[in-house]
Order: structure tokens, then C-alpha cells, then sequence
């Protein structure tokens, strides 16, 4: 890879995890309301992940902690922010909030709420790519607990009977909410639970983007080249609660300092300057950089856009809708 592309990857990273500390504070600022899930520590899963597919032409969904993920397929960072204060302007029109962002316009299909959800939602798009005859994917990210639903398994075993084009990506993060996954789940190695649906699947590091997007091209070649669906599991950490309204007490200081040491971000920039590629000062510079864009353009986008009118309830409800970019996607 070249340097401009290691740079660019590790400057995104940097970004994501600064969108998502202003959200934080925006949170604690009570602008943004509702369910907030925040995504600080898995970065190099989604951006790994993504770097690897074609953002904007394959079709990607999510669970509810789902910003990274649109940011990486190129939905407009304002637009998710301006989602998250409830405005107008915002990806969902300030109706969907943090687990509901969504954007067509760059084939993201969405943040769902319901555990286990985009499952068949991401075997509907792809049987949808496979009668169409291109060769896009779908590429369903979810975390590890999602994967005691009756909808992992239906789903799998349809994809592989379909021979459907569609990645599924597990962001294992050790615990579903507060549970960790050695008290909710017989098998702990996720990759291996689809051995009976015969597909092909891998467990690797997740907090390495350079392994994150090896073992991601392998996969995204496998789906692309017609050859079905494939499994990817990621092993990797959030730094913060399940929640906002988690204080984290199922987990020690300890395993947090351990994980600490792994952080994506701190892994791929030690890398890279002890390769000469990037200097401390570099970084520095990026984080003033990002933090004046966040606040100066897209903070202020947020807070200055308009509240949806009380009259527009419905407006999105039902097919009298008058934006033809919310027109489905397989429907174009």
C-alpha cells in the first residue's frame, strides 16, 4: 500500500474517533437525545472492512452503533451529525436519531435498532444484486450477540442455499450490552458457529487495520467472484460503554488497560512512524485540523439547521414521499 494510503487511512481513524468524542459531548450537552452507541475503539474494523469493498456502490447495513459506518461509505458527515441533533437536514430527516442513520444516495442501508435485524435485510439485498446481475455485494456488519438470534441462523442458511453475494462481518467485541460472550454463548469462536450452513469463514485481529483488510479482500473476492456468502470475524474492543447509560461495571480497569495497549489507532500510528511514514507533530496537526472541521463546519451545520415541523409528522411515512433519492435503491 502506498504511503498517501496509509496516511489517508490512519488520518480517517483519527477522524471517526473524534466525530465520535464531539457526539459524546454533544450528548453530555444535551443536543443530542435518545439512544447513542458510540463506535471509539473499533475503528479499524469498519475502516478495514470498507477500504477493501467499494463504499458507495456496495450495499452496507448495520446494528445501532452505525456512524463509523456511514462516514466509511460516504455518507456526509454533517448530515449524520445533523441526524443526531434531530434536524431537518439530517441523513433520516431528524426522524431516525443515532441508530437510525441512513443514506440511499451512497447505498447505506441503514442502522438498526432491533438486535439481529439487518440479517435477512442484508440477505434481501443481495438477492436483490443477484437478480440485477451486477456484481456488487452486501456487507452486513454486527456484534457478536446478535448472533444468538433466530435471524442469524435463518439467514445464513438461506444466503447459502441462494449462494447470495453478501459478506457478513462480526465485530466481536466480547460483550453483548453487559454480558460477556463466555455467559450468553456456547461456542466463543464465532467463525465456527457457520460451519453448518456450509460457508467458508475466518476469525482474525480487529484492532489491526493491515490484518483487518487482508482477511478482508480475501472475503470481498470470494462474495464478488459469485461465489457466495463468506464470514468474518474481528476480534475487537469498545473503548466506552455498551451505552451512554452504561458506567461499565461488568468489566475491570485492568482489562480495559490491556486492551488500551491495542487501541487501532495506536497500533497503525506507532507503525507507521517507526516507518518514517508520519512524525508525532503529523498527528497533531491532523487532530487540529479535524476538530476545527468538526466543530467549525459540521457542529455548526448541525446546531444552525432547522427542526422538523410538527405538520411534517408524516411526512416520510408512506410512498407520497416528494424526495426521489429516498426511492429504493433495487427499485431504480
Amino acid at each position: 500500500m502506498k504511503a498517501s494510503d496509509q496516511k489517508r487511512l490512519l488520518r480517517e481513524m483519527i477522524f471517526y474517533r473524534r466525530f465520535e468524542d464531539r457526539t459524546f459531548e454533544a450528548y453530555m450537552e444535551r443536543k443530542v437525545g435518545g439512544f447513542l452507541h458510540l463506535y471509539s475503539g473499533q475503528e479499524a474494523v469498519a475502516t478495514g472492512v470498507l477500504e477493501m469493498a467499494r463504499p458507495g456502490s456496495d450495499y452496507v447495513i448495520t446494528g445501532y452503533r452505525d456512524h463509523v459506518h456511514a462516514l466509511k461509505a460516504g455518507a456526509p458527515a454533517k448530515e449524520i451529525m445533523a441526524e443526531l441533533y434531530g434536524k431537518e437536514t439530517g441523513s433520516s430527516k431528524g426522524r431516525g436519531g443515532s441508530m437510525h442513520i441512513f443514506d440511499p444516495t451512497v447505498n447505506f442501508m441503514g442502522g438498526y435498532a432491533l438486535v439481529g435485524q439487518p440479517f435477512p435485510l442484508a440477505a434481501g439485498l443481495a438477492k436483490g444484486i443477484k437478480m440485477k446481475g451486477t456484481d456488487q455485494i452486501a456487507i452486513c456488519f454486527l456484534g457478536d450477540g446478535a448472533n444468538n438470534q433466530g435471524t442469524f441462523h435463518e439467514t445464513l442458511n438461506m444466503a447459502s442455499v441462494w449462494k447470495l453475494p453478501v459478506l457478513f462481518v462480526c465485530e466481536n467485541n466480547l460483550y453483548a450490552i453487559g454480558t460477556a460472550i463466555d455467559r450468553s454463548t456456547a461456542v466463543r469462536d464465532q467463525y465456527k458457529r457457520v460451519a453448518a450452513y456450509n460457508i467458508p469463514a475466518s476469525q482474525h485481529d480487529g484492532q489491526d487495520i493491515d490484518i483487518v483488510m487482508e482477511a478482508a479482500k480475501k472475503a470481498v473476492d470470494h462474495v464478488r467472484n459469485g461465489n457466495g456468502p463468506y464470514f468474518l470475524e474481528l476480534m475487537t474492543y469498545r473503548n466506552r460503554g455498551h451505552s451512554m447509560s452504561d458506567a461499565k461495571g461488568y468489566r475491570t480497569r485492568e482489562e480495559e488497560a490491556e486492551w488500551a495497549k491495542r487501541d487501532p489507532i495506536l497500533i497503525y500510528s506507532e507503525r507507521l512512524k517507526k516507518a518514517g511514514t508520519i512524525s508525532d507533530e503529523d498527528i497533531k496537526t491532523w487532530e487540529k485540523e479535524i476538530d476545527k472541521e468538526i466543530e467549525d463546519d459540521i457542529v455548526k451545520f448541525a446546531e444552525e439547521s432547522p427542526e422538523p415541523k410538527v405538520e411534517d409528522l408524516g411526512k416520510y411515512v408512506l410512498d407520497d414521499n416528494p424526495d426521489p433519492r429516498w426511492i429504493g435503491p433495487l427499485q431504480s
